[in-house]
């Protein structure tokens, strides 16, 4: 097993962790990295503020067939983590009174003929019951695809390079029968962020990229994260992703950190750091980007179906078990993933990277749970099974 670690017992600040930085070992956090490397991930960085400071590490390799671990604060494409930052940009945008929560969509973006009855917040928190562009799956076993995605094997590898419109993702899903009557239930999909894109550049005139630098990323620092629409690449350094298929009876793995990302749109098309992650959802718990009513609004949750875990606006309030509430979301995208969590005072802060080989079956799901659970359970004193990667 090959590991780093680095610690701190200066306070949880904005700094890095510095390797020769003294302080007690966090053998529970290092062993839990190492142990998901142990259960299939190509490598894994971690970071953790608390009131025992910081704590940085890094197990299993950046490459396969490498002996370089995974870079702490390397770039890594955060999936549907990008929602947290969407979420948090529209309500930033409710404060300048642009937006209106309870305002139909319709009257933002006519051009889709959406149900009426469909408002800003049914989007942000999933109740809208739009069809997920990137396909639906229903308690029944029943299974509507949508695009090219990266539950469709071989073709997702041969496509990863198209750009998709937005508005070509909206309009597929709008073809599609809707989950359930707008307000009526609860359904992660995809197309809902990305209508909350198109709803952010229609009434600032600007491109969400823009918008997410004037009001988040600048103004917080967050020098490695990147909105890339549709670019290709991603900074160095960065840990490597790969994608598995079938063909011919043969396991065939692709690395797939360059692709384009526009097939997921706002769905979960950034790309950030550990450390800008750590800041962003630190400053957005302790109520540095959203009034103290928005940031309630943001939280005020719906059931989901998933054990302890309940969807606000653009995260999840989860209960642990010995009591108390975090907040968080993940997401996965092709061979990365991400996760934030956060006491809701943004003191206590657990965010990590992942690479590894997805597939189709996302196989590494419950090992995902596992880890995920393993860390909360460290930092936090206890937790729920996490619901596995968000959707992509």
């Amino acid at each position: 097993m090959t590991s780093t670690a680095n610690n701190s017992t200066h306070p949880a600040t904005l700094d890095d962790a510095s390797p020769s930085a003294a302080g007690p070992d966090r053998p529970e956090l290092r062993e839990a990295i190492e142990a998901a490397v142990d259960s299939g991930f190509t490598g894994m960085t971690l970071r953790v503020h608390d009131e025992r400071g910081a704590w940085t590490g890094s197990a299993g390799v950046s490459e396969r067939g490498g002996t370089t671990t995974p870079p702490i604060d390397g770039h890594i494409r955060i999936g549907s983590n990008t929602k947290t930052f969407t979420a948090t940009l529209v309500l930033q945008l409710v404060a300048e009174d642009r937006i209106g929560l309870d305002t139909p969509v319709a009257d933002y973006l006519p051009e889709f003929g959406l149900d009426r009855r469909i408002t800003v917040r049914m989007l942000l928190q999933h109740t809208s019951g739009i069809f997920n562009f990137t396909g639906e799956y229903y308690a029944d076993g029943t299974v509507v695809p949508g695009i090219v995605c990266t539950t469709s094997g071989k073709e997702w590898v041969d496509n990863r390079y198209r750009t998709y419109r937005p508005a070509e993702l909206v309009e597929l899903a709008l073809s599609k029968p809707a989950r359930f009557e707008p307000g009526t239930g609860w359904s992660y999909a995809n197309t809902n962020y990305v209508l909350a894109r198109l709803l952010i550049e229609r009434v600032t005139g600007r491109p969400v990229a823009a918008e997410m630098q004037r009001l988040i990323l600048g103004p917080l620092g967050l020098t490695g994260t990147v909105v890339p629409t549709d670019g290709a690449d991603i900074p160095e350094p960065h840990a490597h992703a790969y994608y598995r298929y079938e063909e011919g009876g043969e396991q065939i793995t692709v690395d797939v950190t360059r692709q384009n990302p526009s097939w997921i749109s706002s769905g979960g098309d950034m790309i950030s750091t550990t450390r800008d992650l750590h800041i962003f959802f630190s400053a957005l718990n302790r109520g540095d980007l959203l009034s103290a009513e928005l940031l309630a609004e943001m939280r005020t949750a719906c059931a989901t179906g998933l054990p302890g875990m309940n969807y606000g606006l653009g995260a999840f309030v989860q209960d642990l078990d010995g009591g108390g509430t975090v907040i968080t979301h993940n997401g996965g995208a092709a061979g990365h993933g991400a996760l934030m969590f956060s006491t809701p005072d943004g003191r206590t802060t657990l965010t990590a990277s992942f690479n590894y080989v997805d597939d189709a079956a996302m196989s590494l799901a419950l090992a995902f749970q596992q880890t995920t659970q393993r860390l909360v359970s460290a930092v936090f004193g206890g937790g729920q099974a996490d619901p596995g990667r968000s959707p992509s």
